[in-house]
């Protein structure tokens, strides 16, 4: 008896995403980053309040540690894509889903409803705890502004773990994804910056960093955070693309 379409899909998400939450190594990645960003939001926010206290916003220091944050989702997405390869899993499944264009899309959205709540929680953490200790001196926050901002960190990092297993699905080995993604966004992303400032704006990062970042008097060519998040998905869906294309060409 043949099946349509919606059921396969549906049937290929939720065995995606019980491989997911399946994997003790993605556990272990989410719950250092959740411990590493709580580490690292009590350093920033006690350096606010024993520097400048009064004058700093309760939402940059929750959010100071976005830079270091965002390799924890680098890591997630590569993790998610290349484990497969490790011990030939990928094998197993391409044999039970020999639809492999679906498959790794579907993979994808598994990966973004699994993200979505835990990147909302460990940013609101960060803002939580800042709010908590700094609430009696800082600049009090508009509930609207809080909302907007967490949403927009929640799709940036979102954003991020998808397009970082799109290219651990090109690359299918883990150490060489995490080589070229970390070196991007921690290395060559910064220093290009530098010589490219009229093109800043629209690397994946930069760009993504306008989803949440409110914009300040003195930058040039800021993008609004819906722009941001265009120029993001676009990056996303384009790495997304061609890791289908090889997907399908080449041998497992």
């Amino acid at each position: 008896m043949s099946v349509s379409s919606s059921r396969k899909i549906t049937q290929i998400l939720g065995a995606e995403l019980d491989k997911l939450v399946t994997l003790p190594v993605i556990w272990l990645t989410l719950i250092s980053t959740f411990i590493i960003n709580l580490v690292l939001t009590i350093a920033f926010t006690s350096a606010a309040l024993q520097w400048a206290a009064g004058t700093q916003s309760i939402l940059k220091t929750g959010l100071a540690s976005m830079g270091y944050l965002q390799a924890g989702f680098i890591i997630l997405g590569i993790l998610a894509t290349c484990s497969e390869y490790t011990g030939g899993q990928i094998r197993t499944t391409l044999t039970t889903i020999p639809w492999r264009g679906g498959q790794l899309f579907t993979k994808h959205m598994a990966l973004a409803i699994m993200t979505i709540p835990v990147a909302f929680i460990i940013a609101a953490s960060g803002v939580l705890y800042a709010f908590m200790m700094m609430r009696d001196t800082a600049v009090a926050i508009e509930i609207d502004t809080l909302i907007k901002t967490l949403v927009g960190v929640t799709g940036y990092l979102t954003l991020t773990t998808i397009l970082s297993a799109a290219i651990g699905a090109f690359l299918r080995r883990t150490t060489s994804a995490l080589m070229v993604l970390l070196s991007y966004y921690f290395v060559v992303s910064p220093l290009v910056r530098d010589f490219l400032p009229s093109s800043k704006n629209y690397f994946p990062d930069t760009a993504g960093s306008s989803m949440y970042m409110l914009p300040s008097s003195d930058e040039i060519n800021v993008l609004t955070p819906m722009q941001g998040t265009g120029v993001l998905l676009l990056w996303t869906l384009l790495f997304i693309i061609v890791a289908i294309a090889f997907y399908r060409k080449r041998d497992a």
